[in-house]
């Protein structure tokens, strides 16, 4: 059973990740809908709206309490490059960014006043259960959109396992507020754990390559090489032992970090050709220090 201030911090910091992460996947699938289906892409904008406002009332009441520093300091909520790639890929595709949000984020570390009250831990819960309200609202229409596709009935520029990946993250992440809902942290295997966050690190590799312009064959050839690696510990878990399963997990989380941030740097620099938007290289960025930051806390 979490304490109150367990509750509070830990649920402050799932939604401080997840709630951006929701947001930016319904701003990709906002963006890349064609014209046609106004309808799809309304309710799409009408989402993201709906995450940006639980994650402006996530950075409030942060500011009230000390996060981790681990978690602050890894740069899973926004990185140096977060504010820049949204600001640029908010001009590229037309769509709106609530930037503020950023600014305010990269305040937090500043934050000075530490207050785990009753009022806020109600205040926390009640923000919890209205998130996984609408989490079953965005996984339902994330599944709706993958039937039409499937059904060759609405044409998306986002692949059939690119939509998928996005449902599986919204369902761990509404798996993880239930539990915190009842004042416990999830109970998974360590494989389970590993075995998410690889598949989604692998993914992220494919789905890089299969972005790249054709040109860019290094770029390219080094993204399936980490497809490949996370694919190969996957098949792993079970097999090694538990020190030596984290550590190779750790060490090629930390490579394909350094592969994102470089990425990101060259797409914001004009300097690598892609159809792949500022803001997506920066939300994979941020996806591998979570779990790089996870690694690093279960092997220390």
């Amino acid at each position: 059973m979490l304490s109150r201030e367990e509750f509070i911090r830990n649920s402050l910091e799932i939604n401080l990740f997840f709630q951006r992460i929701i947001k930016e996947h319904l701003f990709l699938i906002e963006t890349n809908l064609q014209a046609p289906e106004a309808e799809y892409i309304a309710e799409a904008s009408r989402l993201k709206r709906n995450f940006e406002q639980l994650l402006s009332e996530t950075v409030n009441y942060a500011r009230r309490i000390s996060l981790s520093r681990a978690a602050l300091n890894s740069n899973e909520f926004v990185t140096p490059y977060t504010l820049r790639t949204e600001r640029l890929t908010s001009q590229l595709t037309g769509a709106n960014i609530d930037t503020e949000i950023t600014r305010r984020e990269l305040d937090l570390l500043n934050s000075q006043d530490y207050y785990y009250t009753k009022q806020l831990e109600n205040n926390v819960q009640n923000l919890n259960a209205r998130t996984l309200d609408y989490l079953e609202e965005v996984i339902a229409f994330q599944m709706r959109l993958m039937n039409l596709v499937s059904r060759c009935e609405i044409f998306i520029t986002l692949y059939d396992e690119l939509l998928e990946h996005l449902t599986q993250e919204t369902e761990y992440y509404r798996e993880t507020l239930r539990n915190l809902q009842n004042r416990r942290m999830p109970e998974r295997t360590l494989c389970v754990k590993l075995n998410f966050w690889n598949n989604i690190m692998g993914e992220h590799a494919q789905f890089i390559d299969g972005m790249l312009d054709p040109t860019e064959k290094n770029l390219k050839e080094t993204a399936r090489m980490f497809a490949e690696r996370f694919e190969i510990l996957v098949e792993r878990c079970i097999r090694e032992a538990e020190r030596e399963i984290l550590q190779r997990s750790l060490t090629t989380t930390d490579k394909i970090r350094g592969f994102k941030r470089a990425a990101t740097e060259g797409l914001l620099d004009c300097e690598i050709k892609s159809i792949i938007p500022p803001l997506l290289a920066d939300h994979v960025l941020r996806e591998a220090n979570h779990y790089f930051r996870i690694l690093r806390e279960r092997i220390s």
